[in-house]
């Protein structure tokens, strides 16, 4: 069976939808299949083998063209594939890191128009080459937000068309009047021309339904997987500051996301303040990692500058970004690992990835985290936006390290048993083969005169 995976670039930034697209890829392909991973707007940027091939549809600077100006809409292809250069891709990417959602309402409703946007050509050429070169049997799209591509894949290339749900809801709802509302109705509409709809997890499943006004029986559930080699494996990185040895050595509370607001540091920093004056806590320190964009390097700086300010900047360090083996040593040295997002998380990758190392985690109790901490026992919940609550919940992992452990423990079992990349890649496989069998039953158009 052959599987075009069709994924959004993100730049230079490392995505969770990315990130999840290489990590099914590499496990369809060992399950036997035959997947092909296309890249669109951007290169693809993963801290695993990329399996991506090195063929861009939709290039970023056509896309923004064409959406600008109509004469691009009518260059000749050839001129198209000079634009779509992975390094010129590159350098777009870093410039678009900064840009917000609120900035993107034309161009997002444009795509979700497909045929009848202004990156109809695109469309055009990507069926082309899929007819000629892939012949695909399933096409997968990264994102829902790729929905405007499914009913010309879907008639002309004469294959079932699945969509992964992943935290579209958050740049949806960032998007400005009137686009938002123009969004959601073609998205709703969109949708219908899909076979099937993968959800992360049961909340997330349940949230977009009514979001998006989805029949529920088109919305599969079908966990995130993680590639384990690697993880509760000892490594160890020069970027990452050892573990202080002895009784005596502070413990570690851990930040895995991208530094924005939507995230949650700050939270995480008025926590500690709250910690670093609880003479009943022992002795802790802050590391905290991830992607920071232009946009949002005064964020950090805010933060930063108050910790100065407070005298414990060696409680609070910030990392930067991590490549796969610093993020194995980074997770390694964890005591306790902090997701404050302000949203409603609809999949919580890096928690998986700390519970893979037998960390556990202190989430907000809202979107897809008390589902997780109630199947896995991984670790508490606190309420979502509290500082103190947050705060509270750190304080009692960082005194009880025998509970702590026991709840990263839970979470590392969790992990081996639904999470392997193996197995995700079995589940996908039999949609794929349930949607086949499927479209083999249903009545051709001649039958039915």
């Amino acid at each position: 069976m052959r599987i075009l995976y069709l994924a959004s670039g993100a730049g230079e930034m490392y995505c969770g939808s990315c990130l999840q697209g290489n990590t099914l890829v590499a496990a369809v392909r060992k399950a036997g299949e035959d997947a092909i991973l296309a890249p669109l707007y951007t290169p693809l940027r993963t801290d695993e083998d990329n399996q991506s091939i090195d063929r861009m549809a939709y290039g970023g600077v056509n896309v923004f063209l064409q959406q600008r100006w109509a004469l691009f809409r009518h260059t000749p292809w050839f001129l198209d594939r000079l634009l779509d250069r992975p390094r010129l891709l590159r350098w777009l990417g870093r410039r678009s890191a900064a840009v917000r959602p609120e900035a993107l309402g034309e161009l997002t409703v444009s795509m979700l128009r497909g045929e009848e946007g202004r990156q109809r050509k695109e469309l055009d050429k990507l069926i082309d080459w899929a007819r000629r070169e892939i012949r695909p049997r399933i096409v997968h799209l990264s994102s829902v937000l790729l929905a405007g591509l499914a009913r010309q894949i879907a008639r002309r290339l004469e294959v079932p068309v699945v969509a992964t749900l992943s935290g579209e809801d958050l740049f949806l709802d960032g998007l400005a009047e009137p686009y938002r509302r123009e969004a959601l109705a073609v998205l709703g509409q969109r949708c219908g021309d899909l076979a099937a709809l993968i959800a992360p997890n049961r909340y997330y499943a349940r949230h977009m339904t009514g979001y998006l006004g989805l029949r529920p029986e088109l919305v599969h559930v079908i966990p995130l997987g993680l590639n384990l080699a690697g993880h509760a494996t000892a490594v160890s990185s020069p970027l990452v500051p050892p573990r202080e040895p002895g009784p005596a050595g502070r413990r570690v509370v851990g930040y895995l996301a991208r530094i924005c607001p939507e995230k949650g540091l700050h939270l995480l920093v008025e926590a500690t303040e709250l910690l670093a004056a609880d003479p009943n806590v022992p002795p802790f320190r802050v590391l905290a990692a991830g992607y920071l964009g232009p946009a949002d390097r005064p964020y950090l700086k805010k933060m930063l500058d108050q910790v100065e300010r407070r005298g414990w900047a060696d409680r609070f360090v910030y990392l930067g970004e991590l490549s796969r083996v610093d993020k194995l040593a980074f997770l390694q040295s964890l005591d306790v690992m902090a997701m404050p997002t302000a949203y409603p998380e609809s999949k919580g990758l890096p928690v998986l990835e700390a519970w893979a190392n037998g960390v556990p985690v202190v989430v907000p109790e809202h979107g897809a985290f008390p589902e997780m901490i109630a199947d896995s026992g991984g670790g508490l919940l606190f309420k979502p936006g509290d500082a103190r609550s947050l705060a509270e919940r750190l304080a009692e992992l960082l005194s009880a390290p025998q509970q702590a452990a026991e709840h990263g423990r839970r979470g590392q079992q969790a992990v081996g048993q639904h999470h392997p990349a193996e197995l995700i890649a079995q589940r996908t496989i039999a949609l794929y083969r349930e949607l086949l069998e499927q479209r083999c039953q249903e009545p051709l158009f001649w039958d039915s005169l």
